[in-house]
């Protein structure tokens, strides 16, 4: 069968089975994948990823959702309650460098896939279990994104101070999850190098969203301070936040006393930066009500593109708010080549994504392998699996 390594890669050689499905787990696997490992993505008969349903919207190829996270993989049927393909499935684990899953816990160990029976005869196994609450008193609470923000705190922060509750506006815990599963992996895997032996590698999804809540989570536990919702508006920097314009709202991220400074030059109120309120950050966040008020009227004498050019020009961090195409062409203007062109079996292009962000010098080769058709791979793996292994 015809592999889509490149030697160049870093993982070049390194054999990822990918027993998960929807998010973090395709996304960890998909870093693999871009990062030059081998990743074989095994599927459910007649469905497969929960994903390949989550549309609109949808491509030429298929859901948008599955697609994002699940390029440069093989995708190989399997129905793991069918002797003979759990078999296949434990022959693929056995070969395996990295196994990645996101089973309830203790369900791939009830199909004798689970990492103490595979280390055995695989000791040099890395296997990563994701999960939703981890494995001892949250194993039964289902692992969704939207309910770890809830109940893990984010949704308490996000949003209006007077209105509702807001979930962030992608499933960012399970993309933080993702990235932890990863770092995990390629941690596991340099110890490896020099040890010979693998080792298990649990993330969950509110450890994750805890992990990430940085000086939101330690004003709790270093000071007792309780964070709230407070919109746009940052907790402890003024002003770091959206102002008004004459037309768009602006985000200003004044995060040190000389860029106050020059804030308040450029909207001609000098005076401001030495008023006593307004002199020092921790005055500044005192006296927030007083002073945003004052900034936005110098704002108002025109639109936030035009605010954009003039501060940025001065040092003064600052941007309207685009969309997701305005910040890809932005991107693009940069001259950071954000995007990928994906190409089918047959190397004819059928989509663009968002390519890994991670820039090498010396330059890697890209992988471009759009994501796999349902069952794809199967034939072609079944029969490397049925092969004899190579010493």
């Amino acid at each position: 069968m015809t592999s889509q390594v490149q030697p160049e890669a870093p993982l070049a050689g390194i054999l990822v089975a990918d027993f998960s499905r929807v998010l973090a787990g395709p996304l960890a696997t998909m870093t693999l994948a871009d990062l030059g490992a081998r990743v074989i993505k095994v599927e459910r008969p007649g469905t497969g990823d929960d994903t390949r349903q989550w549309g609109p919207p949808m491509s030429k190829t298929g859901a948008t959702y599955f697609e994002s996270v699940n390029r440069n993989k093989e995708s190989v049927v399997l129905d793991l309650t069918r002797p003979d393909d759990l078999k296949l499935a434990r022959e693929l684990a056995l070969r395996a460098d990295v196994l990645v899953e996101n089973f309830k816990p203790g369900g791939l160990e009830k199909l004798g896939l689970g990492y103490e029976s595979l280390a055995e005869e695989n000791p040099g196994l890395v296997y990563a279990s994701i999960s939703g609450f981890g494995a001892a008193g949250g194993r039964d609470i289902p692992g969704y994104d939207f309910i770890v923000q809830a109940l893990g705190g984010l949704m308490a922060i996000t949003g209006d101070q007077q209105g509702d509750p807001h979930k962030v506006g992608v499933a960012l815990v399970d993309i933080l999850t993702a990235k932890d599963a990863t770092i995990g992996i390629l941690a596991a895997l340099s110890e490896r190098a020099s040890s010979g032996k693998g080792r298990r590698v649990e993330v969950n999804l509110l450890s994750s969203l805890q992990g990430a809540l940085a000086n939101q989570g330690q004003a709790y536990l270093g000071a007792g301070v309780v964070p709230r919702r407070m919109g746009n508006d940052h907790p402890s920097i003024v002003p770091y936040q959206l102002l008004a314009t004459a037309d768009d709202p602006l985000a200003v991220a004044a995060g040190n006393d000389a860029q106050f400074g020059r804030l308040c030059d450029a909207i001609g109120s000098p005076e401001l930066a030495t008023d006593p309120r307004f002199a020092t950050n921790s005055a500044r966040v005192r006296h927030r009500l007083e002073l945003v008020p004052q900034l936005e009227s110098g704002l108002s004498s025109a639109g936030a593109e035009v605010w954009q050019t003039k501060l940025v020009a001065v040092g003064v961090p600052a941007g309207r708010v685009a969309s997701i195409g305005e910040g890809i062409d932005f991107a693009e203007a940069l001259g950071l080549e954000p995007t990928i062109e994906v190409r089918n079996a047959g190397g004819e292009i059928v989509g663009r994504q968002i390519r890994h962000p991670i820039t090498w010098t010396p330059a890697l080769p890209q992988r471009t392998q759009a994501p796999p058709a349902l069952g794809e791979h199967t034939e072609d793996v079944v029969a490397w699996l049925q092969d004899e292994p190579q010493p």
